[in-house]
């Protein structure tokens, strides 16, 4: 099953190319329940501790009129909003999650989400992070098929101390079989030529990120 999470942060419709279809998992953590809503999404699951969407918030009784479910949580707890919307995704049965939003805003949110891509591909979940602008993945000891959809940069972001066998077809500055270094991110900002490119590691986790400009 594929689910679909709607978190906080900047989200940017216009280049959103993803979007849910009818049996798809509809999940909103916390004030992410604004952007299903100026997307038109109907939410099947309301999760989090409501702070951001305020205590005058209706969220909660639009949800359930349309016969959605809403899982509220003490604002005192040890995981985010999206972290715990993503366990209740996993637990209905997703084993496909985009997460909508993210990727903006307060930048230990931002980074607590990407994590969420790792801990999701070590469970061997497909996982993605997009808000209209960017889109992440994460890949350890793999390879990703990527469409060409529009977006302008693809690059790659070692995790490991050191990356080996990581090559990229299909993009101005292809690589084969090369060394990627956290301290030293020289894949950056690649492109690609083509209708779909090719990224591969032999050994190590890194995050490929499409992104464009404003």
């Amino acid at each position: 099953m594929k689910a679909y999470i709607y978190t906080g942060g900047d989200i940017y419709p216009d280049g959103l190319r993803e979007h849910p279809s009818s049996d798809d998992l509809r999940v909103a953590a916390d004030s992410g329940y604004l952007h299903a809503r100026r997307l038109g999404e109907k939410i099947d699951l309301l999760v989090g501790d409501m702070d951001s969407l305020g205590v005058s918030s209706t969220a909660a009784a639009e949800v359930e009129a349309a016969g959605g479910e809403v899982l509220r949580v003490k604002a005192e707890k040890d995981e985010t909003d999206t972290q715990l919307a993503v366990h209740e995704a996993v637990k209905r049965g997703a084993d496909e999650i985009v997460i909508i939003g993210g990727l903006s805003g307060r930048l230990d949110h931002t980074l607590s989400n990407l994590a969420i891509l790792e801990s999701l591909c070590e469970h061997r979940i497909t996982a993605r992070i997009v808000d209209g602008r960017n889109r992440a993945r994460f890949v350890k000891n793999d390879s990703l098929l990527l469409a060409n959809e529009g977006y302008h940069y693809l690059s790659l972001i070692a995790v490991d101390e050191i990356c080996k066998g990581v090559s990229v077809e299909g993009c101005k500055y292809p690589l084969e079989n090369a060394k990627l270094y956290r301290t030293n991110q020289y894949a950056v900002s690649n492109e690609m030529t083509g209708p779909a490119a090719l990224v591969s590691v032999k050994k190590g986790r890194m995050y490929v990120i499409e992104s464009t400009d404003r």
